[in-house]
């Protein structure tokens, strides 16, 4: 018996065994198809173009119990049909195992606390969260999602969130798991007629891990902001895919990823903005920088524009450097250590992004985080 053949067994025991807790019915049949497909088609391999460079064989040769599992109704919400369990094997076994949870957020309502979902897995353990979040029209309200894994676990997590009509979604996406933990999270994001969805998201744990994120807008009006930054040392490697499609005339986007890359962590963005052919008046811009401290470092950079409409403004950018050596002399020849000069001039390139969130306890606490990936005391920087 080969590792894949006990490894499939493995799950299908398990969500067999979810779907007699929940009874047989329609969401027991989507599950069932979801697992057919990663029996046919497994995990991702460096073979397929979109993970050429993030080989995920560790995660595949791994054997995870499958925990969080609950039995609700067979109920498919309609969200679900729409969920691209396809994407990958990833995809595929997260909707066949899901922890499936929805949260609607009722018309011209303005949530003043963030809505807050937190996930993690044990030592050895997978967990498969399924967050479905409806904004419905005029509505307003924050999306907080942190994730906190133990050891050598695996979180495959999956977000759908679809705003409506003149709604507006702030989503602040925390990865913040174990140096030994795996990874994988998709969120998919579908914009009505002048609705917004601004997006912050921190990647700074895992041994291996990867975020796919799509938004697709379906009216006119709508605008996006996609921002991230990735923080990496010892033999980190995070992967961030994003596409933005503009299916519709007059439509803005924004995307600007950060990555900070230590020792012998690896960094790859493949950022695509699709224009389509009826989609006139589109507004994108696309922008990722690196910052390398080290020689062992790397990086694998790739901005995409796909246009197929004349009447557009886009543009895209990358840049892979070290320290700026001017801002490093300038600071040199104040005074500073050159220690806490590569420091303050590293903190301030990360800053930027997350000064993007709105909630103070958290971006206080991913300061810190910050701080202590450079070794240094809030005191250090200040002075």
């Amino acid at each position: 018996m080969t590792a894949q053949t006990a490894k499939q067994i493995h799950y299908a025991k398990a969500l067999e065994a979810l779907i007699h807790t929940a009874g047989a019915g329609e969401l027991a049949e989507l599950r069932r198809a979801a697992f057919r497909y990663f029996n046919e088609t497994g995990y991702p391999s460096v073979r397929d173009e979109d993970w050429k460079y993030t080989n995920v064989a560790e995660i595949a040769k791994s054997e995870f119990n499958a925990v969080g599992l609950r039995g609700i109704d067979d109920l498919v919400h309609p969200e679900l049909n729409e969920f691209n369990y396809k994407r990958n094997g990833f995809t595929a076994l997260n909707l066949a195992l899901a922890d499936i949870s929805k949260r609607t957020i009722p018309a011209n309502q303005m949530i003043a606390e963030p809505i807050k979902i937190r996930a993690s897995a044990v030592d050895a353990a997978m967990h498969a969260p399924h967050y479905i979040f409806v904004a419905e029209p005029g509505s307003e309200s924050t999306i907080l999602e942190i994730y906190e894994s133990e050891a050598r676990s695996f979180v495959n997590s999956a977000l759908q969130i679809i705003v409506g009509d003149n709604a507006c979604v702030t989503h602040y996406r925390v990865q913040k798991d174990s140096a030994e933990a795996f990874h994988y999270g998709v969120t998919e994001v579908t914009l009505g007629p002048h609705a917004r969805y601004d997006a912050t998201n921190i990647t700074l744990g895992g041994a291996i891990s990867r975020h796919d994120i799509d938004v697709k807008f379906t009216a006119e009006g709508g605008e996006t902001w996609v921002d991230g930054l990735y923080m990496l040392n010892g033999s980190q490697h995070h992967d961030t895919h994003s596409l933005i499609d503009h299916a519709v005339p007059n439509c803005t986007s924004h995307q600007t990823y950060k990555g900070v890359l230590n020792d012998k962590s690896r960094g790859v963005f493949n950022g695509k903005v699709l224009v389509r052919e009826d989609a006139h008046g589109t507004d994108a811009q696309q922008s990722n920088k690196n910052l390398l401290l080290s020689n062992e470092a790397r990086v694998d950079t790739k901005p995409q524009l796909e246009i197929f409409n004349d009447d557009v403004k886009c543009s895209h950018g990358a840049t892979v450097g070290q320290l700026e050596e001017e801002e490093l002399f300038y600071l040199l020849t104040r005074g500073l250590p050159e220690n806490l000069a590569k420091n303050l001039l590293t903190y301030g390139f990360a800053e930027a992004i997350i000064q993007k969130i709105g909630l103070d306890e958290i971006k206080a606490d991913l300061d810190e985080a910050v701080l202590n990936r450079l070794d240094v005391k809030h005191g250090s920087l200040r002075i």
